[in-house]
């Protein structure tokens, strides 16, 4: 039996076609996280975050696996927000808050995120917690993170005012592409929004 995998069995979420704005309805999931502050590219609670959140979705999926049910760790995922919202269109990137995360089966309990937690005794204070979304804005960026202000000042100034929607909760992105590998103009990016 092949191991669950989210990107095929939430394929609408995790491998969109769409590179112009579409409506998605986003069940509830459940995700490990931590929460930060400061420039991704240079704050080092960052990159404690994104290495603490992995070794724990591997110590998860290897237990898992011992258990009788595999499934392939997610990507990375994050929630973003600052006190002023023009910090994103200006790109004052060290005055972001950010949640990252990544994705857990629906069988994953807090007993066995605290397990491997004590396992692998990681840097940054990881949990287990829910999201409902519900309806959210979502496109599939082709380029750089830089380069995501023209399609949020779509969103915002055109595509939910034409379709009579505001933005409500965080700004969401699923980073589909290993930076590390990846020429910033290929790198691929969901990108949501919920609204109301």
């Amino acid at each position: 039996m092949a191991p669950y995998d989210m990107k095929r069995e939430l394929k609408h979420l995790y491998a969109p076609k769409n590179t112009a704005w579409a409506l998605v309805d986003v069940p509830a999931q459940q995700f490990i996280a931590v929460d930060g502050a400061g420039n991704p590219n240079s704050a080092p609670e960052y990159v404690r975050a994104v290495e603490s959140l992995y070794a724990v979705a591997y110590a998860l999926k290897f237990a898992s696996k011992r258990a009788g049910q595999d499934f392939v760790v997610g990507p990375l995922e994050g929630l973003w927000w600052s006190a002023d919202l023009t910090a994103f269109t200006t790109r004052a990137k060290d005055t972001w808050e950010w949640r990252m995360m990544i994705a857990q089966p629906p069988w994953v309990t807090p007993a066995m995120v605290a397990e491997a937690i004590e396992a692998k005794g990681p840097t940054a204070p990881v949990r287990l917690e829910s999201l409902d979304e519900g309806r959210c804005a979502q496109v599939l960026h082709i380029g750089s993170y830089d380069a995501e202000t023209a399609i949020m000042m779509a969103l915002h100034n055109e595509y939910l005012p034409a379709a009579g929607l505001s933005p409500r909760d965080l700004h969401h992105e699923v980073y589909l592409s290993d930076p590390r590998r990846t020429g910033a103009e290929k790198l691929r990016t969901v990108i949501r929004q919920p609204v109301r």
